[in-house]
């Protein structure tokens, strides 16, 4: 049990950025469903991230590119339903916001009118300047991502570390700067060097929370069924796995068909 449940208070945009000021760590995970968001707002997690990584780990796409604003609004309307403390974030999926500012802003819109979540989180940074100026203007708040952008994979061509050659450092610190004074509330940059990272969050006033960027971070993000085990096809270097989940899961199961199979199940107390 986490020892910060004792602060039941809703985590807001206004609180991530009082919890960097004076130093407070900020973890955040994903959910997709009901479920497994009532668990995980109820062990402490401060932000619940609704990701386009729903695209992989439960439709089982390769990429996050196939998943679609409905899906989106369906796995976020699911964990809203069960989050009482956590702030909740929404992905924007691919092809809702780049290169059309008005299509973007239809796109925000739906997506906190129909789950209710707190906020939407894009990614990019000089590119969809207008797009999300656009959603800010509208009174809906934004989190950044730069780095790593899975959206836009087949541009990258691989999952490597990105922002490793001083022209991508230097242009991510400028998007960064960017971000903040347009006016997002924070920022996530996914597989970059450490060193880029804390640099980065010791520069801007806004909260990074980092995935595979180091500890200089003001906070972390994980897939929840990679750090539950649930995924074990995905191993890169900055995943901690916290539990066995899908071992777990596995001999259950098989517990069951072969109680199932021999007629051990159900016995006489468990029928009526």
């Amino acid at each position: 049990m986490s020892t910060y449940t004792e602060d039941k208070r809703k985590v807001t945009t206004r609180r991530l950025i009082e919890m960097k000021q004076r130093g407070e760590k900020i973890a955040m995970l994903t959910a997709y469903d009901y479920s497994m968001a009532k668990l995980i707002d109820g062990a402490g997690i401060d932000v619940i991230l609704v990701g386009d990584s729903a695209s992989n780990v439960m439709a089982g796409n390769v990429t996050t590119l196939p998943i679609t604003l409905d899906q989106m609004i369906y796995h976020g309307k699911s964990v809203v339903r069960a989050v009482g403390r956590a702030l909740v974030v929404v992905d924007m999926p691919f092809g809702t916001y780049q290169g059309n500012s008005k299509e973007a802003l239809a796109s925000a819109i739906r997506i906190m009118k129909e789950t209710h979540a707190d906020c939407i989180k894009l990614e990019g940074g000089a590119e969809v300047r207008e797009s999300i100026e656009r959603i800010l203007c509208a009174g809906i708040p934004v989190m950044g991502h730069l780095g790593l952008t899975p959206q836009s994979i087949n541009k990258f061509g691989s999952y490597t570390v990105r922002a490793k050659e001083e022209a991508e450092a230097a242009k991510l610190i400028e998007d960064a700067k960017l971000l903040q004074e347009i006016g997002c509330f924070a920022i996530v940059l996914e597989k970059i060097p450490a060193t880029l990272a804390t640099k980065v969050s010791q520069m801007l006033d806004i909260p990074v929370i980092g995935i595979g960027a180091g500890g200089g971070c003001d906070g972390q993000v994980l897939v929840m069924h990679d750090m539950l085990g649930i995924n074990k096809g995905f191993s890169p270097r900055f995943l901690r796995r916290y539990a066995d989940v899908g071992t777990i899961i596995n001999d259950a199961v098989a517990k069951y068909v072969d109680d199932v199979k021999t007629g051990d199940f159900p016995n006489e107390s468990e029928q009526y």
